[in-house]
């Protein structure tokens, strides 16, 4: 009876996961064939999920279709086939069948023997599906870690034209393009990791734990830098209602069977339930809150890898109060985290729990999440191996061109393009200015700003200083030179300023600018007296005798007569001076009695024949005669 309630719980469990399997979207890239010409255009592929897929890059390759061991469930070198290229030569595609075995072992044969890219074709007229990794046990699953090749699923017809082409000895150049694998409208990057506390499910669950671990450095740099924006999620399941008071619901569930995960050992009768690994999960989710709260998202990638190193269960603490230990030593507030975490045996939703339930449905582009871990970068599901430098390349496609943040642009994630002849774009060797600008997807040619300075063309053949200041970066791209202490340049530092060559030389500007040779072409230094010597950028004149040269003038004249003129011309100067001022004090003079006159004249005008608009002077004599 207990056996059929296990099964019965199991079937119901695996009802669920098929429902949401409906929503299930495959990853696409672009494969377009170059030649023959026949068979020339772009074809629809689904991205394996396993191995290294180029995101944000392209491969270009040679189809072989192999004689024998066409399906490639064994070993290539089995049958003396390799598909190792040559020095020189394009990089091979090796296209097999679908069937008898594993999509991951027939790349993975294909890889020993040489391959660069596998193209499976699907044996059957149906909608292109991912091409998932087996659920292995580690011994066979060793080879699946070791695949570093991409691989895409093709349809059977297409599969069909490919063959033929290959098989009438046609040379089939094809190009695989995962450029636009992610959408990258922006700046930033929004990404979210489907994880799980759990780690003792199998190879999957080492592999996640490692991941983890190993990118964490990059993950914190990218959030802390403000490129990213990560949300991790989880996976839980819910118990059918008729079995919510049994002894499995109750062991593998919380919340009255709302929210479950699997038995981690899959014996429901010793060791940790499947309810320990959702109030885990629930506690892994309310760090992220509160820590996104703090303004600090990127504790959480502390938190779950200090978990696990610290709280194993396989030493049996995996458990609440370790758990409390890792978060009381980041400084985390475990009151806040306890409020969230709320009651697990309230008959009543769990909101953060809810939550999670709702963002497993799938949404626009994005299918739902059934498998785990499952990685989503802006809003696309991530399809490969999942390591750092993979994932990384993933994320870093989700950019922007010329937006990446420096960690993308690191050796151990893309090849800087201006290394090779300088990209194909404008440079200025001389100055050490280039227009390459080095991205993830590749490189782009545009003018560069140095110091302030706009650099303005096409970026390819082109780029000259513009506006003010472009004289001090490199002579505003114009000629220049010294010589014997002089220097001179031919750039006219001013807004849409052309290369001149400066007076004295003649040129294009730009490239050179040669020395006139004023006396040789009688340009200065032409009068009878006058002796012209050439130097560089200008010319020296000197006069016979004692006679002195006037530049302006260009002609000689006598010192003597120059210093005469020069004393008489001193003795003048003062003699005006003179006269000018003796000319002021007259004037001065003059006003200033005539002044003195008319106010004498109207006090005694006014005795006599007092004015109207004035009232009558006293006469001081005639009063004092009175008062006598």
């Amino acid at each position: 009876m207990e056996l059929r309630r296990l099964l019965l719980l199991g079937f119901l469990f695996l009802n669920v996961v098929q429902v949401s399997v409906a929503r299930f979207v495959v990853e696409k890239n672009s494969l377009t064939v170059t030649s023959p010409e026949k068979i020339k255009g772009t074809y629809d592929s689904a991205i394996g999920n396993f191995g290294i897929p180029q995101y944000g890059g392209s491969m270009a390759g040679v189809v072989v279709y192999p004689i024998r061991n066409r399906k490639g469930c064994r070993e290539f070198n089995e049958f003396g086939i390799s598909f190792q290229s040559k020095p020189g030569a394009l990089p091979t595609f090796v296209l097999v069948d679908r069937g008898d075995c594993y999509f991951a072992l027939k790349v993975w044969n294909a890889q020993k023997a040489g391959a660069s890219a596998v193209l499976v074709a699907d044996d059957m007229e149906e909608a292109l599906i991912t091409m998932d990794t087996p659920e292995e046990e580690r011994a066979s699953a060793k080879y699946i870690e070791n695949i570093t090749i991409p691989s895409a699923l093709i349809e059977k017809r297409f599969g069909e034209t490919l063959k033929k082409a290959v098989d009438g000895e046609d040379m089939v150049n094809v190009n695989l393009d995962w450029r636009e694998a992610v959408p990258h409208p922006d700046d930033r990057v929004e990404y979210e990791l489907w994880t799980n506390s759990n780690d003792e499910c199998g190879v999957k669950c080492d592999m996640l734990m490692e991941f983890v671990k190993d990118f964490k450095g990059p993950a914190q740099i990218l959030e802390k830098g403000g490129y990213t924006q990560f949300t991790p999620h989880y996976i839980t399941w819910y118990c059918p209602q008729a079995f919510t008071q049994s002894k499995q619901c109750k062991s593998q569930c919380i919340n009255h069977g709302r929210y479950c995960a699997p038995d981690p050992e899959q014996d429901f009768s010793s060791g940790y339930d499947g309810k320990d690994v959702v109030m885990e999960n629930l506690r892994q989710l309310c760090v992220f809150r509160v820590a996104n709260e703090s303004k600090k998202p990127w504790v959480w990638w502390d938190y779950v890898t200090d978990f696990q190193i610290r709280c194993p269960m396989k030493e049996k603490k995996y458990n609440k109060e370790c758990a409390e230990t890792v978060i009381k030593s980041l400084g985390l507030d475990s009151e806040k985290i306890e409020k969230c975490i709320g009651d697990p045996n309230a008959d009543a939703d769990n909101p953060v729990l809810k939550e999670e339930q709702d963002a497993q449905i799938g949404k626009g582009s994005r299918g739902d999440v059934t498998i785990l871990p499952t990685l989503v970068v802006n809003n696309r599901q991530y399809r490969g191996k999942l390591a750092k430098g993979a994932v990384l390349k993933a994320i870093c496609s989700g950019f922007e061109e010329t937006t990446e943040p420096a960690v993308c642009l690191s050796g151990d994630v893309e090849t800087n393009e201006c290394l090779d002849n300088n990209g194909g774009c404008w440079q200025d060797k001389a100055a050490n200015i280039t227009a390459c600008k080095d991205t993830f997807r590749g490189r782009v040619c545009e003018c560069p700003l140095v110091d302030g300075v706009q650099f303005k063309g096409d970026g390819y053949s082109h780029c000259e200083a513009s506006g003010p200041g472009r004289c001090n970066v490199n002579n505003g791209g114009c000629w220049h030179d010294a010589q014997d202490g002089h220097a001179y340049s031919a750039c006219v530092d001013s807004e849409g300023g052309k290369c001149q060559c400066p007076p004295g030389f003649r040129g294009d500007g730009v490239n050179s600018c040669q020395d006139i040779d004023e006396c040789k072409e009688k340009k200065a230094c032409q009068c009878p007296e006058c002796s012209c010597k050439n130097t560089w950028g200008s010319y020296e004149c000197t006069c016979r005798g004692d006679l002195l040269y006037m530049r302006e003038h260009d002609t000689c004249i006598s010192k003597t007569v120059t210093e005469v003129r020069s004393a008489w011309t001193a003795v003048w100067v003062i003699l005006i001076g003179l006269a000018m001022a003796g000319a002021g004090a007259y004037l001065v003079y003059k006003y200033r009695l005539r002044s003195y006159m008319d106010s004498e004249i109207r006090a005694i005008m006014a005795q006599y024949m007092p004015l109207d608009s004035q009232a009558e002077v006293p006469n001081h004599v005639s009063d004092q005669q009175n008062h006598a």
